[in-house]
């Protein structure tokens, strides 16, 4: 996306060109979105018939971007007798302020032209590059453009102004304006789009901030959530620059449900601007010590979604937590999964995993409580349906083999579960993080049963299923001649045997033997799996090794900030101070935003992150990361009533302030120091 401009406010979207300009296109996401649905997917401005370029482009800001324009190709020099701004920001809708200035001496008149147009286009439409099966209409009206998408009871509509008169015809408008010596002209356009239900009526009016909301509001409520953060001091700027951007990037990932009116976040731009379960749970994780005023919208919406029933075609069962919620056409008329698709076997685990941890932050008892069936409906799950097979493992293999995912762990794409020469595995698979996950489910929901359910038989019953879980666990995936575990069992309960980042989240969950740990953490540091700039998803020599395949080779920086947490876990504190600086490195080559993923060249190969073409950014979980990691820099960890400090700030980043940590201790104040190379400086 690195020649693509995007602003977002929550669920709307604009993705453009760097002059500005959308034309239609399936390759990649480009135009104007809201609830999945593209109303705008042509804005082309010339200026008497000639495209511009952009001198400059603004885009400091989320939510708005101004572009610096001047007719024609760039040359060597150029003498341009006019220019244009082109000013734009997301709100309720999408407004554009087109300023033409003419530098020459005299008066001028000038044409200027936007084409516009919608297709209306699905996301799933564009990715899988499917056609429309409605239609559409185009109506010229008392000086605006409306255009008009139905198919049966579905109904979108685009609806553009002008401030200033124009010349409107179904594809665009015209204005043809004249300007005086060294003067400018201006118009304001605006465009809302309208959500219509099922029975016709306006959705988006019964949404608070239809019709309302603009800039300053905008700007008010992302000041808010930033403000209710605690305040970072330190003297490493890539550290600091990172922690800005998340926030940042966060409050303007925040979006309104169109079906229950919470504010939630969404996974990722351009293709994931929806709630998901594992990537909402795990950016959750990241962000409770910072902002855990974020979590229970996002608990008790999956909670309140959480299966209740068996549906091949949505993947859908008792106690499983949702994986992906969509609002478009192709979810409505069930041509995908999606309303909601529970394709995922690890978001159970994890949603049981969140309530706990949040819990322990805040001391927040009565959600806990709120959710106490839906937490055993999640356990249950675990032993039932996720134990297809009977061996007290948690697999996975869908229902839907038409449409549903095949795999349903975080590595979800078609090739991401492999043996080591390449080779893929049958269904059902069993990969080890599941279990890892399972097995700290069944802890902490111990803790939760003894503590605040007052259920100790129940209690009990966790912690030795727990027991039993882990002692299998170790028995049947470590690979003993190569001293690491296997990525999964195959349905033969036979290791698939490849080297991956995986290992590292065994080591979160606690489900690794402690003898075993040092093992681990050789293979995550190795020059295998670690690039220099990160861990790999997958280890450098594997058969299906790729630096640049989406989950076998690229570094993930979620996924390193999970493993940090589990290196720190177990005591190897320099070895997650390796990852964060790492992580931190390479956020300064992206402006202070992770994306999704980067390529897996060596640092020493390379010398910078080598961009992953289709990354989104932001994206939830990457824009977490930073969060995560300078919580394990800092060693914060609660502790009944108390937040545990115990700083292990890598070397070079010098002083880590961190101010006003919210929690059920009310606020405190945590401070870590590196220790430099000759012996000063502490720690703490």
């Amino acid at each position: 996306m690195k020649d693509l401009v995007s602003i977002l406010d929550g669920n709307t979207f604009l993705v453009s060109d760097r002059r500005g300009d959308i034309e239609p296109s399936f390759d990649f996401p480009t135009g104007l979105f809201s609830f999945d649905t593209r109303f705008l997917s042509s804005w082309v401005l010339t200026l008497d018939g000639q495209r511009l370029h952009a001198l400059s482009v603004d885009d400091s800001e989320s939510y708005r971007t101004t572009f610096f324009l001047a007719p024609g190709e760039p040359t060597h020099y150029l003498d341009a007798k006019a220019s244009m701004i082109r000013s734009r920001e997301i709100g309720s809708g999408f407004d554009e302020e087109l300023t033409v200035l003419n530098h020459s001496g005299d008066a001028a008149e000038f044409t200027v032209r936007i084409e516009m147009g919608s297709d209306f286009a699905d996301l799933f439409e564009i990715k899988h590059a499917q056609q429309k099966v409605g239609r559409t209409t185009i109506e010229e009206a008392d000086g605006a453009l409306r255009l008009t998408y139905r198919r049966e009871a579905f109904h979108r509509e685009t609806l553009i102004r002008s401030s200033a008169p124009a010349q409107v015809d179904a594809a665009g408008m015209t204005f043809r304006v004249r300007i005086g010596r060294n003067g400018e002209w201006r118009t304001r356009i605006q465009v809302s789009t309208t959500v219509f239900g099922a029975r016709g009526e306006d959705i988006r009016a019964t949404l608070p901030y239809a019709g309302g909301r603009g800039g300053d509001a905008i700007r008010a409520e992302h000041r808010d959530l930033i403000d209710r953060a605690p305040t970072l001091g330190c003297d490493c700027e890539p550290l600091a620059g990172a922690y800005r951007r998340s926030l940042n990037d966060l409050a303007a990932l925040r979006y309104e449900s169109i079906a229950l009116g919470v504010r939630l976040i969404a996974a990722g731009l351009p293709w994931f601007m929806t709630l998901f379960g594992r990537d909402s749970i795990i950016t959750s994780l990241q962000v409770l010590p910072f902002l855990p005023g974020l979590v229970p919208p996002t608990v008790q919406m999956l909670g309140g979604l959480q299966g209740h029933r068996v549906d091949d075609f949505r993947d859908e069962e008792p106690g499983k937590i949702l994986h992906e919620l969509r609002y478009g056409e192709t979810a409505g008329f069930e041509e995908q999964p999606h309303s909601p698709y529970y394709g995922s076997a690890d978001s159970t685990p994890l949603f049981v995993i969140l309530v706990d941890e949040y819990e322990r932050w805040t001391g927040d008892t009565a959600l806990v409580q709120q959710l106490e069936p839906q937490i055993r409906a999640a356990l249950d799950w675990i032993d039932t349906y996720g134990d297809l097979l009977g061996t007290g493992y948690v697999w996975y293999r869908t229902r839907n083999p038409e449409t549903g995912l095949e795999n349903q762990c975080w590595k979800d794409s078609w090739d991401g579960i492999s043996y080591a020469d390449g080779r893929l595995p049958g269904f059902p698979r069993a990969t080890c993080e599941l279990q890892g996950y399972a097995y700290d489910a069944k802890v902490r929901a111990a803790r939760l049963a003894r503590q605040v359910w007052n259920d100790p038989a129940y209690a009990d019953r966790l912690e030795r299923e727990a027991s039993e879980l882990k002692q299998r666990f170790n028995r049947d995936f470590w690979i003993a001649d190569r001293e690491y575990y296997a990525l999964a069992l195959d349905a033969d309960g036979q290791q698939v045997d490849a080297l991956t980042s995986n290992i590292g989240h065994l080591l979160w969950s606690g489900i690794v033997d402690e003898p075993r740990a040092g093992k681990v953490v050789e293979h995550l540091l190795g020059p295998r799996l670690f690039s220099g700039w990160g861990v790999r998803t997958l280890a450098e020599g594997e058969g299906r090794y790729n630096p640049i395949g989406y989950h076998v080779g690229t570094v993930w920086p979620f996924d390193n900030s999970i493993i940090a947490w589990g290196l720190g876990r177990y005591g190897y504190r320099e070895e997650a101070g390796m990852l964060c600086e790492a992580m931190l490195a390479a956020s300064t080559y992206f402006g202070g935003r992770l994306p999704e993923a980067f390529a897996g060249y060596a640092r020493s190969r390379t010398g910078y992150p080598v961009e992953y073409p289709t990354a989104c950014s932001p994206q939830a979980w990457s824009s977490g990361t930073p969060l995560l990691l300078l919580r394990v820099m800092l060693g914060l960890e609660p502790q009944g009533e108390h937040l545990i400090i115990d700083p292990a700030v890598p070397p070079g980043m010098g002083r880590v302030e961190l101010l006003d940590i919210p929690g059920r201790w009310g606020q405190v104040d945590a401070l870590g120091r590196s220790r430099e190379a000759d012996g000063r400086g502490t720690d703490g």
